[in-house]
């Protein structure tokens, strides 16, 4: 991809009339959106490609596993649209016994008795010359 450099003929834009500067700017910014929206779709064709490339490195780190096994897409899809206990057969649920701990800053610190002053300042001597 070759990227081409524009010069704007800057003798003409200072001699053109107020349309013509008007209609100059609109077609360069009507350029610079034609440009983002073939860089949002190269970021989307990347963002693609790069999932796929990551999908087959995935298999193929598990693809000697002696738990892989082929399912079909139907089969994986239908894991997803069930309950989240599904998806972990062997977990337990948590035991009634776990309290949870109380919020990080609630009002649980006790209330000192009586106030608290302040250190005495030291008072600033002006240096005399």
């Amino acid at each position: 991809m070759t990227t081409s450099r524009f010069t704007p003929p800057l003798d003409y834009l200072q001699a053109a009339s107020r349309a013509s500067l008007q209609s100059y700017e609109l077609t360069r910014l009507n350029h610079a959106a034609n440009l983002r929206q073939e860089i949002a779709a190269l970021i989307d064709q990347w963002i693609q490609e790069s999932s796929e490339a990551m999908l087959a490195r995935w298999l193929l780190d598990h693809h000697k596993s002696p738990q892989f096994s082929p399912i079909s897409s139907s089969e994986l899809l239908a894991g997803f649209n069930g309950s989240p206990a599904a998806l972990f057969p062997n977990s337990h649920p948590p035991s009634p016994d776990i309290v949870p701990a109380p919020p990080r800053f609630a009002d649980s610190r006790i209330p000192m008795k009586g106030s608290i002053g302040r250190k005495p300042q030291k008072q600033r001597q002006s240096a005399a010359i």
